[in-house]
């Protein structure tokens, strides 16, 4: 059987909620870098744009917007000027279970006094109580279940008045071999050499996440692939069929 016929449930390093170091802290730089380049932010912007733009009630309604397991900030920080260029109030929250995640993104963040962060494990009801206009998730997805992902989706429909903008990565073996080859090329940290292909392994074929959707009773919704090796999936109050 090929490794991409199927989702691996082999877990990244990343997912220690526990870790904090430089090598962590040259991964985020190198996430940056990727989703700049290769185009993961402009993906979640493409998914404002559909969602949002046509259901902006007026210039003075302000957006709250939480991005779930947000990293080192840089989707936060792309959405925030997306916001200023589009004449869109945001209040954005990053929110991570990594302590040290958040302070490097807090740093980061300085410049954008719309953004801020908190501390949440998205499993506990604190987090789930909390109501939003949007909830956008960038290469989030992938690291939880197919059981997970039907719970969250059904739980994220509840929280959100507008919808969320889901972007992560379709399974592929040229995704798998470009990222494996380019994190060597140029040196990768050792978290970045062994997450980033995996990250493609655990990652979604368009029929797995049609199933996920179907199995979490959620539509309609939208699905749409974008460069480089991208799912673009909006599902939520605001999106018709």
């Amino acid at each position: 059987m090929s490794r991409f016929s199927q989702r691996s449930s082999e877990t990244e390093l990343m997912d220690d909620l526990e870790l904090a170091n430089d090598a962590l802290r040259k991964n985020l730089d190198e996430l940056e870098t990727i989703n700049t380049y290769l185009g993961g932010n402009a993906v979640t912007l493409m998914g404002l744009n559909q969602l949002l733009l046509p259901n902006y009630p007026n210039s003075d309604r302000t957006i709250r917007i939480a991005d779930l397991g947000c990293g080192g900030g840089d989707g936060l920080r792309a959405m925030a000027r997306w916001g200023r260029k589009k004449g869109v109030k945001l209040e954005l929250i990053g929110i991570d279970a990594n302590p040290f995640m958040l302070e490097y993104a807090n740093e980061k963040a300085r410049n954008y006094p719309e953004i801020q962060f908190e501390q949440h494990n998205i499993f506990d009801q604190d987090f789930q109580r909390q109501p939003y206009d949007i909830i956008t998730c960038s290469l989030f997805c992938h690291h939880f279940s197919d059981e997970e992902l039907v719970r969250f989706f059904q739980q994220w429909y509840q929280q959100t008045s507008m919808g969320v903008v889901i972007n992560d990565i379709h399974r592929h073996y040229l995704a798998y071999h470009s990222i494996y080859w380019l994190t060597r090329i140029f040196r990768g940290s050792y978290l970045v050499k062994n997450d980033a292909p995996l990250s493609v392994l655990r990652a979604f074929s368009d029929r797995e996440l049609k199933e996920l959707m179907a199995q979490a009773e959620i539509n309609p919704f939208k699905m749409s692939w974008k460069w480089a090796f991208r799912w673009l999936l909006l599902f939520g109050k605001a999106v018709k069929s």
